[in-house]
């Protein structure tokens, strides 16, 4: 299906689909590009349009390597649209999809590269507050960096912060991915240039483990991880790069490296990072005890499948978010709420093969050895009375002739 986005460009062939909107491959006077075309009940939001206009020379301007440049903004009748260079490649989501993880020089390569992207949009006032896999695309056509890791270009500047408009979400939605927020944007803060920062750490710990530090189970649990929880270590990484990434997690904004020093010691990292292999650590098991839900008896295990988690709400009760798998809108948890804790849900890092400690397999090991250890020590308690009973009747027995001899009368 052919359309024409505004009077200069017409979309072929749609590329992918998105929360905000559909991606297409498109044409236009200076040859291909691509164009994000938002959805249409964002294109119905007169202020949003606004709010779109306003954001054209910011988004014009951002000029770098690492950056999938913004050619043109198009509104038009219902339209409202992105035109971006097209890069011919895939993103980092895909790529984790296929290998689960990556090598730790890839993986610090690329975190990299989007660090110096970063850099340069913070430096031109530009926050882009959807940091994640799905937004970072690698450009298979450019040269091989460290690791074999292909370029990484960070992609959707602007697209949260046009969602986001006051009137819908203003002191009460959360706008973002669940596993990606910054924990003073739960809190209600607004979004500086220090929520990027948190967002790639957790990209380069997924990048690392296969897993993000503070996901699983229902958003209103990863809410409250990122506020209550630290990160729980990662084994057979360098103690520099562990902190390195526990900075860029810190709880407390102003804690964190700036884009243009993160990229510095990222790429500082790579020489000792050189051959080593993917790390050998199991995902946490799905299984979350968290407030308010019943769990279901442990069962065996069976090979599950990795599925995606949607955008469910917050508040249980009410209707799905329509943004779907990546960005989710849900009520900003009050203090109580996240005072409360994630009781029993981090998501701790262990040896392959090893269950996590609360999840459904470690509670029924758990309960086999309180079973065994309660059998073993029935049997101990067992014999140790049993033997009290023989040890008590032998004395009971060569006891009795004793007595007799001395209570006897003498003889006359």
């Amino acid at each position: 299906m052919v359309r024409k986005i505004g009077s200069r460009y017409t979309a072929n062939q749609i590329l992918g689909r998105g929360s905000a909107g559909t991606v297409w491959l498109g044409e236009g006077p200076e040859g291909p590009v691509a164009v994000k075309l938002l959805r249409e009940d964002l294109a119905s939001d007169q202020e949003l349009v606004g709010r779109f206009v306003q954001e054209r020379t910011a988004l014009l301007g951002l000029d770098h390597p690492h950056v999938v440049s913004v050619r043109d903004l198009v509104v038009d009748g219902n339209d409202l649209a992105l035109v971006m260079d097209l890069v011919r490649g895939t993103d980092l989501r895909t790529r984790l999809d296929r290998e689960r993880r990556l090598a730790p020089e890839a993986a610090v390569a690329i975190a990299a590269d989007v660090a110096d992207g970063l850099a340069a949009a913070h430096a031109a006032g530009v926050v882009h507050r959807d940091v994640k896999p799905e937004n970072v695309l690698l450009d298979m056509q450019g040269p091989l960096g460290p690791g074999g890791s292909h370029p990484a270009l960070l992609t959707d500047f602007g697209v949260a912060k046009l969602i986001d408009s006051p009137r819908r979400t203003r002191a009460t939605k959360i706008i973002g991915t669940p596993d990606y927020l910054a924990p003073e944007i739960i809190e209600g803060l607004p979004p500086r240039a220090a929520v990027d920062i948190y967002a790639l750490a957790t990209v380069l710990y997924e990048l690392l483990a296969g897993f993000t530090p503070f996901g699983g189970g229902h958003p209103g649990a990863v809410l409250r991880r990122h506020v209550t929880e630290t990160v729980v270590p990662l084994p057979g990484i360098p103690e520099e790069l562990w902190q390195l990434l526990v900075q860029c997690l810190a709880k407390a904004p102003a804690s964190r490296l700036r884009a243009s020093e993160l990229a510095g010691r990222l790429r500082e990292q790579l020489p000792l990072l050189a051959g080593m292999p993917p790390l050998d650590v199991d995902e946490p098991d799905g299984e979350e005890a968290d407030g308010g839900y019943e769990e279901a008896p442990a069962e065996p295990e069976a090979p599950r499948e990795r599925v995606r988690r949607g955008a469910v709400p917050l508040v249980p009760g009410a209707a799905p978010d329509s943004n779907r798998d990546t960005h989710t809108s849900m009520r900003v948890p009050g203090p109580d709420e996240l005072a409360g804790g994630a009781r029993g849900t981090a998501r701790a890092p262990r040896a392959a093969g090893a269950p996590r400690p609360g999840s459904a397999r470690h509670r029924a090991s758990a309960r086999r050895r309180r079973i065994t250890l309660g059998a073993a020590a029935v049997a101990v308690v067992a014999a140790v009375g049993v033997g009290t009973w023989f040890a008590v009747a032998g004395d009971d027995a060569g006891a009795a002739p004793r007595d007799s001899e001395t209570s006897a009368p003498a003889a006359p």
